[in-house]
């Protein structure tokens, strides 16, 4: 029987608790970003061969939970029962607020079209501040023009 997502995402979890290990950690032994760790072993994306195995050997996983890390994800699973959490509502709120001016400029630098979220990074830092640490996020996505047929 091949493990689910879900499953794989509980015993990696687990995994990363017992050994006590930062998503940092993890992501610099496997060799690729924090955030897509993360994002990977919470089941929102797949890794390639090598790098299932390389995040197996370094939370000691089995071979189900490394041949889940592979295969392809059912994205949001999580839905708007995740948007009740005050840190993630705060980026619907951001969507809300800021969302039709981000629209706006991006037209005007680079015509009509989105933002890809599938050739996209995101990055995730702690900046420094006598008034109070700074939480600062980096998205890149390739820009995609709207086809014009």
């Amino acid at each position: 029987m091949t493990m689910t997502k879900s499953q794989m995402r509980e015993a990696v979890l687990e995994a990363k608790a017992t050994r006590r290990m930062t998503w940092e950690a993890i992501a610099e032994q496997v060799g690729c970003s924090p955030v897509f760790v993360c994002a990977t072993c919470l089941g929102e994306h797949s890794m390639t061969d090598d790098q299932a195995r390389a995040l197996g050997e370094v939370l000691g996983l089995g071979k189900d939970v490394i041949r889940a890390l592979t295969e392809c994800p059912t994205k949001a699973q999580q839905g708007e029962a995740l948007m009740t959490d005050p840190l993630v509502y705060r980026f619907k709120e951001i969507g809300m607020v800021y969302g039709e001016s981000v629209k706006q400029i991006v037209h005007e630098k680079f015509g009509d079209g989105i933002m890809s979220a599938i050739d996209f990074t995101l990055d995730v830092d702690r900046v420094e501040d006598p008034k109070g640490d700074r939480v600062q996020i980096t998205m890149t996505g390739k820009f995609l023009p709207y086809k014009r047929w």
